[in-house]
């Protein structure tokens, strides 16, 4: 009997309202991926960076009864050159669809890798200079001791640098999602919050002007963004402006229950994934920090007190693409030396962070 000559692929977001097929060429494969760190792709996905592979001409996602096109929301910006869809109920990016002549590049973050072994492979980091200081590039710079090849384009809209947002006098610090239909700062550690026993718990000694952030590879956040991996920076939200209600809807958020608990919320305009919280910590929420415009660069370094040594639900990720996870776990510890030598940890202290993180 003779080899098939084309393999089926399915995917699906959180919810399952996007269920789709692709039946790709074998000749076709591996698909090749880019990591795209554009300002685009960040402030649409909430995430450092999309991972995206442009199928062959012809392919169409083939949506599953009863998902279809219609139940996803489309995004398009002025300057566009593709719109990007998302699930109109959990807020998962499945990819973009070319307005020139129709082609399709999809987020390889809604198929199962390990089940797919050898379809896809990342090939680039795209447009590295925008984040200003290489963002996630600088934590996965190979995968299987290959290393990843970065490009950057010396024309393109979507190279354009991180634009620089000066600190106001009380030194806040904007988060705001592509369309600015969600738009908030954050604050520095307010002085009596480091003195009362919540600043104790969730602002580590090392260094009291930043907030605790994470790299996370959990099947809840891959499938609610469309994305391998998410950033989250931990803030209380008292020191977030404007107050967030209880519901965390403020401007075109909706939000999404994705496990017991857990709470999150995405724009419903462009798709960005903005918050997450968890009912054990409600006065914590996760922000997403494709979103922040700190001027140093995309991870933040003034502001973010990294956790380090360890990428937050690794079993999780090794499940979905151990090449992948096995990768970004080495490069956070390069990262580390590199940037700050041996010293300890930033965030090994925090009982109530450990307790976060098993969101």
């Amino acid at each position: 009997m003779a080899a098939p000559e084309s393999k089926t692929l399915t995917a699906s977001c959180h919810c399952g309202n996007a269920n789709f097929s692709l039946t790709i060429p074998k000749g076709d494969l591996p698909l090749k991926v880019h990591v795209c760190h554009c300002s685009i792709c960040r402030q649409t996905h909430g995430a450092l960076c999309s991972f995206h592979s442009h199928v062959p001409s012809g392919v169409e996602p083939q949506f599953i009864a009863p998902s279809r096109l219609e139940k996803l929301t489309g995004y398009a910006h002025p300057y566009s050159e593709s719109t990007r869809y998302f699930c109109t109920n959990c807020g998962c990016h499945i990819g973009d669809r070319s307005h020139d002549d129709g082609d399709w590049y999809i987020s390889i973050s809604v198929f199962d890798a390990n089940a797919n072994e050898g379809m896809w492979e990342i090939g680039s980091h795209a447009f590295t200079n925008s984040t200003r200081d290489g963002g996630m590039s600088e934590l996965i710079p190979q995968i299987r001791g290959q290393m990843i090849k970065v490009w950057n384009p010396q024309e393109s809209p979507a190279s354009e640098e991180l634009p620089v947002v000066p600190a106001s006098e009380d030194d806040q610090l904007l988060a705001q999602c592509h369309c600015g239909g969600v738009s908030m700062t954050i604050s520095r550690p307010h002085r009596d919050y480091l003195v009362g026993p919540a600043g104790r718990k969730w602002v580590h000694p090392s260094d009291m002007s930043k907030w605790p952030a994470l790299v996370d590879v959990c099947r809840d956040c891959r499938l609610l963004t469309g994305t391998h991996a998410i950033a989250w920076i931990l803030v209380p939200t008292d020191h977030i402006s404007p107050s967030l209600p209880e519901d965390l809807l403020i401007g075109s958020l909706k939000s999404y229950v994705s496990s017991e608990g857990a709470l999150g919320s995405f724009c419903g305009t462009c798709g960005a994934t903005v918050f997450r919280r968890h009912t054990s910590q409600p006065g914590i929420v996760g922000i997403a920090m494709g979103l922040l415009r700190a001027s140093e660069g995309v991870m933040a370094s003034d502001w973010a007190c990294w956790r380090m040594t360890k990428l937050e639900n690794s079993d999780e990720g090794m499940k979905y693409d151990e090449g992948f996870t096995k990768g970004l776990e080495k490069g956070l510890v390069d990262w580390r030396t590199r940037k700050y030598g041996n010293m300890q940890d930033l965030a090994v202290e925090l009982q109530d962070y450990e307790l976060w993180c098993g969101h």
